[in-house]
This record gives structure tokens, sequence and C-alpha cells, in this order.
């Protein structure tokens, strides 16, 4: 947990890459709910390495982040783990369809007490990672089904 943060500090990161197809889910999703969520929840995107995670929610209280993954599960699926107390499960944490994975970027955070005392990661099951700024209709369906999950978990918070 990290020490000072602010206890009204609510945070929504969406990561990726809206340049490589279904890299871009996290984006999606963040970009679906920016004028959705309740008061307080602070909307960000972050493109680039997930590294800057750390300072992204830095001071938050509650983080939810949400990310392109490939674990070999079908497209489309979407993995939703509470990392504050654990690290993420191997199969979502290697992969990251970025040099410095989500789930790195977590420990790093965790081995500098720098977490949230909420961090919840969101992964949507990539079927396609290429050039192109559209999303494969299975990420399609991925980045609403997260979007909708987030939107009631925000909601109950």
């Amino acid at each position: 947990m990290s020490s000072g943060s602010d206890a009204r500090r609510r945070v929504l990161i969406g990561v990726g890459n809206s340049w490589q197809s279904d890299d871009g889910a996290g984006l999606a999703v963040a970009q679906r709910l920016r004028e959705l969520v309740p008061d307080g929840v602070e909307v960000l995107e972050l493109e680039g390495e997930p590294v800057t995670l750390v300072e992204a929610w830095a001071g938050a209280h509650e983080a939810y982040v949400v990310d392109a993954v490939s674990s070999g599960a079908m497209p489309g699926t979407v993995h939703r783990v509470d990392a504050a107390d654990a690290p993420l499960p191997r199969e979502l944490s290697t992969a990251s369809t970025h040099l410095f994975g989500i789930g790195e970027s977590v420990e790093l955070a965790r081995s500098l007490g720098r977490l949230p005392e909420r961090l919840v990661v969101y992964g949507i099951e990539a079927a396609q990672i290429s050039a192109g700024r559209e999303l494969s209709p299975e990420a399609l369906a991925g980045v609403e089904e997260a979007a909708r999950r987030l939107l009631e978990e925000l909601d109950r918070g």
C-alpha cells in the first residue's frame, strides 16, 4: 500500500497502443467510460510502456487498469484480477503486448511501496496485434463487456 495516498482519489487507466489493432482495447475502454464514470473517478489513457503506471496511480487510493493481453484464452475474454494483495497470475503477468508488462509494473510498485490500497486489473484477450487502428470483433466485444463490468464496479465503490 502506498503511504500518503489520497483517500478520495480513484483512477481508471486504459493502457495500450491505438496504432496496433487490439492493443488499443484498454484505451477504448477508457474512452467509452470517460463521460460515464461516477464523480471523483479520474480517467487516464496511457500509451507507451506500463512502467509509467506507477506514476499514473501515484496518490490514488483505488486504481483500475485495463489492457490487452495474449494469454492463450479465447479472444475477447475479459480477465479481472485483484492485484493489490498478490501478484498477477503467471498467464496474465507475462502476456502483455508491451516490453515491460502490467505484472512487472505492479511488482515494481509493490517493491517500492507505491501500490494503491485497491488495485484491480482487467485484461482483454486480443485476437490480433498488428498495424491498424481497428479492433477485432472479438476485442470489441471484450471492450464492451469490460466497460460494463467496470462501470458497475465503480458505481458500487
